[in-house]
């Protein structure tokens, strides 16, 4: 019961979430390259730590992919190397065609 009440409370509830704390800080170096902000890291870092459970880690996948949408000019390259520049291993790919649900 305690297993099933965890899974059911995500820690991202939302896209706007993601865009905000993720995407935001890190949208420079996601349109322009170069290096990666302290802040920026600090925020793939705490999304990665939020998103532990399958439902989390599809959403934060699916806001990605949103936010190819919702920001022009977001270059794919700089995106899929984002986690590897902050040292972080996400389970799934920055990339605009990511099937999430894998």
């Amino acid at each position: 019961m305690v297993v099933a009440a965890t899974y059911a409370e995500a820690a991202i509830t939302n896209c706007a979430q993601v865009l905000e704390k993720v995407i935001k800080p890190c949208l420079d170096y996601l349109t322009k390259g170069g290096s990666v902000s302290t802040v920026c890291c600090n925020a793939v870092r705490v999304l990665n730590d939020d998103t532990k459970s399958p439902m989390d880690r599809e959403l934060a996948c699916n806001c990605f992919k949103v936010a190819f949408a919702v920001y022009d000019g977001i270059n794919p390259d700089n995106a899929l190397g984002l986690p590897g520049k902050c040292s972080v291993k996400f389970p799934y790919r920055i990339n605009s065609k990511t099937d999430c649900s894998k």
